[in-house]
């Protein structure tokens, strides 16, 4: 049966894989959001809601789940996340089987994995496609978003892979440190070359 390769699409924090995702999109390829559907299951009448309440008691509201109140509950305790991983990922991953299903017709579609090696998501894909950036780069990104602390920061960044490593691991790496345009017309490049 014909299905389109599927390429992952990762990088760490502020390395600009979302602006790079949306690029992927302008030129007609299907790209599965993985924060984007997390956001969706856990908003207003979402399919976790229910059973994100049922396990941590006081986290959502009419409008889904209050991330602030669950981050609380589950942020430095590992059996809490994993309670709360074993309901998203399983509902993630369902949702990105039915993406493949809805366009199996595509030459290629992006899977948006975040944490694409961290979960160990790579055989899920054909391609693995870093987005990369200088660590200077990275960190004034970062540092640029609201609400966003040194603290913050380097939590998430210890939950990441090593950029080096990503790197290392990838098929294609696309460096976003320049312009937007010359990021562009990397990920045009690359389209044509995978499409090929």
């Amino acid at each position: 049966m014909k299905r389109p390769l599927i390429i992952g699409l990762t990088g760490s924090i502020g390395m600009g894989k979302s602006t790079s995702a949306r690029m992927f999109a302008d030129l007609g390829v299907p790209v599965f959001d993985a924060d984007a559907e997390v956001h969706r299951l856990q908003g207003p009448d979402g399919a976790l809601v229910e059973a994100i309440e049922a396990a941590f008691p006081g986290t959502t509201g009419p409008d889904g789940v209050r991330r602030d109140r669950l981050g609380a509950q589950v942020f430095g305790d590992p059996a809490a996340l994993a309670r709360l991983e074993a309901l998203v990922h399983p509902a993630v991953q369902a949702a990105r089987a039915q993406f493949l299903a809805e366009h199996r017709e595509a030459p290629l579609i992006v899977f948006d994995i975040p944490l694409l090696f961290e979960k160990d998501l790579v055989h899920e894909v054909d391609r693995v496609v870093v987005v990369s950036a200088p660590a200077a780069v990275q960190r004034e990104r970062v540092m640029a978003r609201a609400g966003m602390t040194e603290e913050k920061f380097a939590a998430i960044r210890a939950a990441q892979m090593p950029d080096g490593e990503k790197r290392a691991r990838a098929h294609f790496v696309i460096d976003s440190s320049g312009p937007l345009e010359q990021t562009a017309k990397t990920v045009a490049k690359l389209v044509a070359s995978l499409k090929a």
